[in-house]
């Protein structure tokens, strides 16, 4: 009895064991069918990236040269340090074996592996290796898991600063700048464009990613590649700047702060743009200590502020141009009318003074130009009114942006009754209009403007928008598509407005404020202008007054005076009076361009 009870206790256990595997066999076998069949095709792709992996295959931007074809960005071979960190095992140890072989402390390599959240995707963990770092990569493969070495090209500017601000920098694109919809067809660590003509034609420049689909060992090392779709280069730029005048405007600036723009007044190019300081983009493309990058956005200076298009002064005396314009225009005076000038004008109870104490004696237009007697533009200011002064200045082209193919022009102010309630909820005042007359109170203007200005005096009141780039040149095929010269239009004033103009600008540099800007076979016009930083009232001399307190010294001209072929304008700041510092400069301009060997310099 008893071994009849053992024997069935024993059968009921190898029932329960035999439906126990059969549980787990039919567990197993749904698991199987599970993965096999309803994942199947997702394992497929997971099993077949281990083995054949994507890698992006970058684009080479666009060169960009001058005029005479003189390069000004290029690229460069660079070879980049990757890691797939999906295939890496152990990262302390690869990161302690990359410290050695690439001269990076253990932290740093750490630091930049843990930045990353896209494990299957290639991390860059050093750009620009040397030839012995990488070679010493490629001999201790073997031993570096997920580790490759990709030869890319990378921005350079083999001139350095020359026309940093006009040419730009790039940077590389983030994982929060991919989002954007403009950048849908690049991959990370694209090079984008910052700043300048790089960022203003970037979609030109950039080219299309490439691609590569690869055979990988199980340590995440190529073996062999089995297809490639090579990367398109961006288009390349042909620009209007004239590299010999952009560099002698370069140094001519070296130790102030200052700008000088030179156009072809005929059609708007532009033939040099430089804003000091400036910056080396070669230092910018290739990334910045956040100290260094924190370093220049704090420089009082604004290194990285192009002044060209951005830089908002008074005008000075420059704007007398327009006012002389308005007179002649509205009929408020003739070209003989006469003011007297004794350094003193009365509004109400203030008192307004001339730059020369004893005054200028009895002073017509031509006269009042010629020695920028502000006594005379004080009264015509009067007589016309700030709406007149208003729309003329509108008609030149002040108050708005020129139109330049250059990322964050500024505008500048153009003052009137509409603006002042409009802008600061107050009244105009007639003092005010005094102030404007001679290119002070609200008015402010970018030197561009100032060159377009006397640029469209130059070329009969035909206006051009300023450009940058003259032509495109398609890389797949190496043809070239002109960007043609764009007129802004005309200006509305009679000729004999325009002839008393130029006369007076003529003579300004013949015998007037602007004497040194002379040169002995070139025939010179222009203007010069002296823009009060701050009313500082009574001083004994300029030299008391603190250098940032200073006024900013204004020229712009153009040359030859019977046939312009170039229009300048500079301006120093903190510098004191245009014709003294600012006219010499305009004058080593053109006679670089026009070729003059023959310098008149007029103490």
């Amino acid at each position: 009895m008893k071994q009849s009870d053992n024997l069935r206790r024993i059968q009921r256990r190898l029932i329960f064991l035999r439906l126990g595997v059969v549980v787990v066999l039919a567990i197993l076998l749904i698991r199987m069918w599970y993965i096999q069949i309803v994942q199947g095709e997702e394992y497929a792709i997971l099993s077949e990236q281990n083995r054949v992996r994507m890698v992006d295959l970058k684009s080479p931007r666009g060169l960009i040269y001058d005029r005479h074809h003189n390069l000004l960005a290029n690229n460069i071979p660079s070879f980049n340090l990757y890691v797939v960190l999906d295939d890496v095992d152990d990262r302390q140890r690869l990161q302690e074996h990359l410290s050695v072989l690439i001269g990076m402390s253990v932290e740093d390599v750490r630091i930049t592996m843990d930045r990353h959240d896209t494990p299957r995707l290639p991390l860059k963990v050093k750009e620009n290796l040397t030839l012995k770092e990488a070679a010493a990569i490629e001999s201790n493969l073997s031993q570096l898991p997920g580790v490759a070495i990709q030869a890319e090209t990378e921005r350079s500017y083999p001139q350095g600063n020359v026309a940093a601000h006009v040419i730009g920098y790039v940077g590389e694109i983030s994982a929060k700048g991919l989002k954007q919809e403009k950048f849908q067809d690049l991959v990370l660590g694209s090079a984008v464009g910052k700043y300048g003509l790089e960022l203003e034609y970037d979609r030109v420049l950039r080219g299309r990613v490439g691609h590569k689909t690869i055979e990988v060992d199980a340590r995440g090392h190529e073996r062999r590649a089995i297809q490639v779709k090579e990367p398109i280069p961006g288009d390349n730029l042909h620009l209007t700047i004239d590299l010999p005048l952009q560099r002698l405007a370069e140094e001519l600036l070296e130790g102030l702060v200052g700008v000088i723009v030179a156009l072809d007044p005929k059609n708007g190019d532009v033939l040099a743009l430089a804003s000091h300081p400036t910056f080396d983009p070669n230092v910018l493309t290739r990334g910045l200590s956040v100290s260094h990058w924190n370093q220049i956005r704090h420089d009082s200076r604004k290194p990285m502020t192009n002044r060209a298009i951005q830089g908002q002064y008074p005008p000075g005396s420059v704007f007398k141009l327009i006012v002389a314009a308005a007179g002649l225009e509205s009929d408020s005076i003739l070209r003989s009318t006469s003011f007297e000038c004794s350094g003193r004008f009365q509004m109400g109870n203030r008192v307004f003074k001339d730059w020369k104490k004893e005054g200028h004696g009895l002073v017509n237009l031509h006269k009042g130009l010629v020695h920028s007697c502000d006594i005379y533009f004080y009264t015509l200011g009067r007589q016309l009114g700030i709406e007149k002064l208003a729309q003329y200045a509108e008609q030149f082209g002040l108050g708005r942006r020129t139109g330049i193919d250059l990322p964050a022009e500024k505008q500048g102010i153009m003052p009137s009754r509409e603006w002042k309630e409009r802008v600061l909820g107050e009244r105009w005042y007639p003092g005010e209009t005094i102030s404007v007359a001679i290119g002070q109170s609200y008015v402010t203007v970018t030197p561009l403007q100032m060159a377009t200005l006397i640029g469209t005096i130059a070329n009969n009141g035909l206006q051009y928008q300023p450009r940058v780039v003259r032509q495109l040149e398609k890389r797949h095929d190496g043809t070239f598509v002109d960007i043609k010269p764009l007129r802004s239009g005309v200006v509305p004033i009679q000729h004999d407005t325009l002839i008393a103009l130029r006369e007076a600008l003529r003579d300004v540099v013949a015998s007037g404020t602007g004497r040194r800007a002379q040169l002995r076979d070139i025939s010179i016009s222009g203007k010069t202008g002296t823009a009060q930083v701050v009313s500082l009232g009574k001083v004994e001399s300029e030299d008391a007054v603190p250098r940032r307190l200073r006024d900013h010294a204004w020229f712009v001209a153009y040359a030859p005076s019977d046939d312009p072929k170039i229009a300048v304008s500079v301006i120093v700041e903190h510098m004191g009076h245009g014709g003294a510092v600012a006219a010499p400069i305009a004058r080593e301009i053109i006679a670089e361009y026009l070729h003059s060997d023959r310098v008149l310099r007029v103490m």
